[in-house]
């Protein structure tokens, strides 16, 4: 009788956040609302519902060497959510605001998949990755110093490998990661 009250309520959040259009990858940027007063300049990017859609269809009509690649990278994304604060002095932004939101990476399904830390500037990078299954469905990474902060919240399936085969090619930046599992050593450009 328990599994089956804690199987009901799984199926029934899970039927409440599909119907209230969670997505459990998206980020609640709310907390940040206050960064935008105190900042020198600010960057919000939403791509999401009709504007994804219309990339989609877009893709489709483009042609050349990875167009399959860059189509078959869409087809999963259901969101693209960029926030950049930049402020003219340090300390200019409460850090436990940018606390709130690595606080949420902490829920389950969230994996760090890096963290940097440096002195210098305080400087602080998180990156994390959401699985469903073995299924990437998020990624997030949070960036910050005494004088900035940056977010990148990506939502829906997205394909690792087809991200790398597109590195270094349309402004995405070249991964060197060998999926093979040989111990061939990364390119180095002089």
């Amino acid at each position: 009788m328990k599994k089956l009250a804690i199987i009901f309520t799984l199926i029934t959040g899970s039927l409440v956040a599909s119907v209230m259009g969670q997505e459990p990858a998206k980020l609640h940027f709310e907390q940040l609302n206050a960064l935008e007063s105190k900042a020198r300049d600010v960057v919000e990017v939403d791509v999401d519902g009709k504007l994804l859609d219309l990339a989609k269809r877009v893709s489709q009509k483009v042609t050349g060497d990875d167009a399959e690649k860059v189509r078959a990278a869409l087809q999963g994304l259901r969101a693209i959510y960029v926030r950049v604060y930049r402020f003219e002095k340090e300390d200019q932004y409460n850090v436990a605001d940018v606390d709130a939101i690595r606080s949420q990476l902490a829920n389950p399904g969230w994996e760090r998949l890096a963290n940097v830390r440096s002195k210098h500037n305080d400087q602080k990078i998180d990156v994390f990755t959401r699985f469903t299954g073995d299924k990437m469905d998020g990624v997030a990474v949070v960036m910050s110093d005494a004088k900035s902060v940056a977010l990148v919240n990506v939502v829906g399936m997205i394909d690792i490998e087809t991200l790398i085969e597109l590195s270094g090619k349309m402004s995405i930046p070249k991964m060197n990661i060998d999926l093979s599992g040989s111990s061939k050593q990364p390119d180095h450009e002089e």
